[in-house]
């Protein structure tokens, strides 16, 4: 077994969260801003440094690859380097820098590897400068189309093809990941479990299928003052109901299910004014489908005349049930027994590159703890440790798939 760098991992992370900085030690990062680019210059010349040939496709995409001594597809690792807005260090860049430190050590050991290793770097996986979220990665895997995408346009009214063409990271669309034997993304696990469980790595089996739905509830503008109680058609009312009558619902379902009433818009929204429509939206997480069935079966069962008010409850979007490749699974929690790192199998919430690149190449994910479950802020963390143990995992899995690779090439696509 050969253990990562943990200070050279750490002195890496603090160098690319200088690409960004705010002031209370997080980043902003917007996909293909200067800040990013800045982000992908350097990460090209680590790369490059190493003898590694750096390409890119025609969404911006970065593949950084380690020839290996035969012609065989290249195992995959990685994520991305852009963030949100006053996000954090960690979030994204983790999975590119553990790939390139597991590259570093391999050449500080001599490793020889019959397969090639590509690092790879999704562009807009945030979604926070150009909508849909992990917009590359999805016109990859055929979910988005790319002239569609192309047109994605951010608040200052850049389109994302203006972007491309600036950050001068447009490339070809050959050189797109196709053929790849598997790929692993590492990332901050998001939540509290394992911190909570005092877990070191997450093996990561899968992502959540979700839902979401907008309640639109339309009543009758009044004054505040002079109006009975009643009298009123007020939706703000009867959406406070709702959402309680729904928490009492959902909650009885299952314990692993989660739900978010996120978002809700008042009209006119003023105090002394009783609302004509409020609308929010509830966000439903849960593994299982028939689980997520049921919640669905919840929500458009709402009434649709209540208290003098109109309802409708709007699907917005969902996903199925993303569920990883088992074999590469079993090699991570095995490459975790090898260190003596405690393991958990886990299910992801949040959405990833992963989710989709699984459907084209046989895919997982390895988490490593987040403090306090804290993400998407300035006060993420995760302990240079535990980034540096996550690392080991990443290398030690790589390493037992190249020699499977050897053995059968079939071995994991199965």
């Amino acid at each position: 077994m050969y253990k990562c760098n943990q200070i050279r991992l750490q002195q890496t992370l603090e160098q690319f969260s200088q690409f960004g900085a705010t002031e209370n030690g997080g980043v902003t990062r917007l996909s293909l801003s200067k800040e990013d680019v800045l982000a992908r210059d350097y990460f090209k010349k680590c790369c490059e440094e190493l003898g590694m040939e750096v390409k890119v496709d025609d969404m911006a995409n970065m593949y950084a690859t380690l020839p290996g001594k035969k012609d065989l597809p290249p195992i995959v690792m990685g994520s991305h380097l852009d963030s949100v807005i006053k996000g954090g260090r960690f979030d994204g860049v983790l999975g590119v820098l553990t790939a390139l430190e597991a590259i570093r050590t391999i050449l500080d050991n001599d490793i020889e590897l019959d397969t090639p290793l590509t690092i790879v770097n999704f562009t807009n996986e945030e979604g926070a400068r150009f909508d849909p979220a992990m917009m590359s990665s999805g016109v990859l895997t055929g979910k988005f189309a790319r002239d569609v995408m192309l047109q994605s346009t951010d608040k200052e009214g850049t389109t994302f093809a203006q972007a491309l063409a600036q950050s001068g990271y447009e490339g070809s669309k050959e050189n797109r990941l196709q053929d790849a034997l598997a790929y692993i993304e590492l990332h901050i696990e998001q939540g509290p479990v394992l911190e909570a469980e005092h877990i070191e790595i997450g093996v990561v089996e899968g992502v959540k299928g979700m839902v979401c739905y907008e309640i639109r509830i339309n009543g009758e503008s009044n004054h505040a003052g002079s109006t009975p109680m009643r009298m009123r058609k007020d939706p703000m009312m009867l959406a406070s109901k709702i959402m309680n009558e729904l928490d009492q619902k959902l909650g009885q379902l299952d314990e692993e299910l989660v739900y978010t009433f996120g978002r809700m818009n008042v009209a006119p929204n003023i105090h002394t004014v009783i609302p004509s429509e409020v609308v929010f939206t509830i966000d439903s997480r849960h593994k299982d489908p028939t689980v997520m069935k049921q919640v669905e079966s919840v929500l458009v069962s709402l009434s649709s005349e209540e208290n003098g008010c109109t309802v409708q409850a709007v699907k917005l979007w969902g996903r199925d049930t993303v569920h990883f490749n088992p074999i590469i699974c079993d090699e991570i929690a095995a490459a975790c027994k090898n260190f003596g790192y405690s393991s958990l199998r886990m299910y992801s919430g949040p959405g990833h590159d992963a989710q989709f690149i699984a459907s084209i190449v046989p895919s997982a994910m390895i988490f490593v703890p987040s403090v306090n479950g804290k993400s998407h802020c300035e006060e993420e963390l995760t302990s240079y440790e535990d980034c540096a143990k996550g690392a080991d995992i990443l290398l030690e899995t790589v390493l037992m798939l190249q020699a499977k690779q050897s053995l059968n090439q079939t071995a994991i696509s199965k």
